[in-house]
């Protein structure tokens, strides 16, 4: 804790002393803080940063850590938004997924925050697993509305090298996964998500009108974010830099009031490749003035031209000076990125 406060003063400078609209305690078990440590960050937080009276303030938690109690504590340290790691509604998933909490848990975790007066939640979801057949994945977003969730984030499952996950899929002992099943889902989800009145505002999430996380959209919107703690990433327009991600070295070196980390100066190319990954994934898409007018109009041209096979195979559309992904171009996002790249 004593080093993490240290690095918040160290940081004062990053975001050139603009106001703090977004505030994310994320990136592990956050909820397993109690609230004299969250009231000890936002203490620091507002004496070095200038924070809005608006801001969002999002925490993550999983359903097993919520009780009436942290949640009162939460709000009274400043929380106003939750982020819970629902994963499923059913046993099934979360037995496969080795996930701590059961479905009871994950259906009272929410009704409980509701019931302490937090409503802007998200949820997250997983699909795509071998336990979750296309009538348990409709149900799983039946209840989610019915709970009036404002939001929700739902990614397709990975099974990422050297996990315990993949062992165990090698060694048969459980089923892997099957991309078909997943595009499907994910196409079910899109149909399922418009027809219940969310707004599909980039790939992987959906949002009631005016509930989209406004943390997360600064991401994709290409906005300053400043990362505290190890293994933190923070960017500034210019420049992206990433502590160190031991924890003991990175406690050693805030002891001597210093912060090691790696930095990257960010070229022009790379800028614009980025802002063609991250606005590619949203609804408002790549806009093809906002390129010219930042970069050059040749590189517009060339986005343009590009895009034409996309266009042609209904994965891409143009409305006026955007190039926007199609329900079915989305299953395709990264590779349709990929092929608008600039090499440089």
């Amino acid at each position: 804790m004593a080093a993490l406060l240290k690095e918040i003063i160290l940081q004062k400078e990053y975001l050139g002393y603009e106001a703090v609209e977004t505030i994310y305690f994320g990136g592990g078990t956050p909820s397993l803080l109690d609230h004299k440590e969250l009231e000890a960050i936002f203490e620091k937080l507002s004496q070095v940063f200038t924070i809005s009276n608006q801001a969002e303030i999002t925490l993550e938690a999983n359903p097993d850590d919520i009780t009436n109690q942290k949640i009162k504590d939460w709000k009274n340290a400043g929380i106003n938004r939750l982020s819970i790691g629902v994963q499923s509604f059913f046993e099934k998933d979360l037995v496969w997924m080795n996930r701590a909490h059961d479905a009871k848990q994950a259906v009272g975790s929410i009704k409980t925050a509701q019931d302490e007066g937090i409503d802007n939640i998200s949820i997250d979801f997983i699909y795509g697993t071998p336990t979750l057949p296309d009538e348990n994945w409709e149900k799983n977003i039946e209840q989610a509305t019915n709970l009036n969730i404002p939001h929700l984030s739902c990614y397709a499952l990975t099974v990422e090298p050297d996990t315990a996950l993949t062992k165990m899929i090698l060694q048969k002992k459980k089923e892997d996964i099957n991309p078909e099943d997943q595009s499907r889902q994910f196409l079910l989800l899109m149909q399922w998500m418009e027809n219940a009145g969310y707004e599909h505002y980039e790939i992987s999430n959906f949002a009631m009108p005016g509930k989209r996380s406004r943390h997360n959209s600064s991401y994709w919107q290409g906005k300053k974010y400043l990362g505290l703690g190890p293994s933190a990433h923070s960017y500034n327009i210019a420049s992206r830099q990433w502590n160190i991600a031991n924890n003991i070295l990175y406690i050693e070196s805030l002891s001597k009031n210093e912060l090691l980390f790696e930095k990257e100066i960010l070229t022009d190319i790379q800028l614009l490749n980025e802002y063609i990954m991250t606005s590619l994934r949203t609804s408002e898409g790549i806009d093809l003035n906002y390129i010219s007018k930042k970069f050059n109009s040749d590189s517009s041209a060339v986005v343009e031209m590009n895009s034409a096979p996309f266009i042609k195979d209904s994965k891409l559309k143009k409305e006026d000076s955007k190039l926007v992904l199609t329900n079915q171009g989305k299953l395709f996002a990264d590779g349709i990125a990929s092929a608008l790249f600039f090499e440089g």
